[in-house]
């Protein structure tokens, strides 16, 4: 037995053999602190401008790799590569001048269609205006019975004068088409207009406003008062079409 009172090796475990003690669970924890990693705002920022240097090094690597290609090229390389460089710098100009002549083809295709499509305009405003074509729209039908034949020649010019004051654009009177230098004669059988015999009831077709038509016809004292005084019997119809048919020879 000791003397000095310490307990024999082995005496703390349940099957009394001897060996290391146990390592206890509080300082097992203190050294896993130790071991722990611990990083600091130093540290990551030393890291940060380590990734930023590196990466700046191969980019000037790669730069200076570029560079020396054609610091160490042949002559003959270098005018190979020009030769090239001219040549399709030439064929994009190619293109260029390509895509610009198409432009202007296209331009000149637009002007040429508006230009065609106004000429197309005038001509038939002209038609319209010499009678050379026919035309429909709205306007009004003016009918004049002359049962007793007192509608004289310059009664139905003073109608078709109205009608042209009152905006009219067309006029048709029976199948005759008033044109700029329309007239009326008086003549044994009744009237005639351009050389054509009329023939009573006289049908006036005007296109126009048919509201401002209607008003300048029957105005106090004007045509239709001045017809009805000839022993006329006169109709005004408005419509919302008026077809005109009859036309000049050109």
């Amino acid at each position: 037995m000791s003397g000095d009172g310490e307990a024999p090796p082995g005496a703390g475990r349940p099957d009394g053999a001897a060996g290391p003690e146990p390592v206890r669970p509080g300082a097992l924890t203190g050294i896993m602190e130790l071991l722990r990693p611990r990083a600091s705002w130093g540290q990551l920022v030393g890291g940060l401008l380590c990734v930023v240097v590196g990466f700046a090094v191969v980019v000037q690597i790669q730069s200076t790799k570029r560079d020396t290609t054609f610091a160490t090229a042949r002559q003959d390389e270098l005018v190979g590569t020009l030769a090239d460089l001219g040549q399709r710098s030439e064929r994009l100009r190619g293109d260029i001048r390509d895509l610009e002549e198409t432009k202007a083809e296209l331009q000149r295709d637009a002007q040429g269609d508006a230009a065609l499509q106004e000429a197309r305009e005038r001509a038939a405003t002209y038609g319209l205006l010499a009678g050379t074509l026919p035309a429909e729209g709205p306007g009004i039908q003016l009918v004049v019975q002359d049962p007793r034949g007192g509608v004289r020649a310059g009664d139905l010019l003073d109608a078709l004068e109205e009608l042209r004051d009152a905006g009219a654009e067309v006029v048709q009177v029976n199948d005759v088409r008033a044109g700029v230098d329309t007239y009326f004669l008086d003549a044994r059988d009744g009237v005639e207009a351009d050389g054509r015999p009329l023939r009573a009831p006289y049908t006036f077709l005007a296109i126009g406003d048919p509201h401002t038509l209607t008003t300048a016809l029957n105005i106090p004292g004007g045509v239709v008062r001045t017809l009805q005084g000839a022993g006329a019997t006169v109709s005004i119809t408005p419509r919302a079409k008026v077809a005109v048919s009859a036309i000049r020879s050109p």
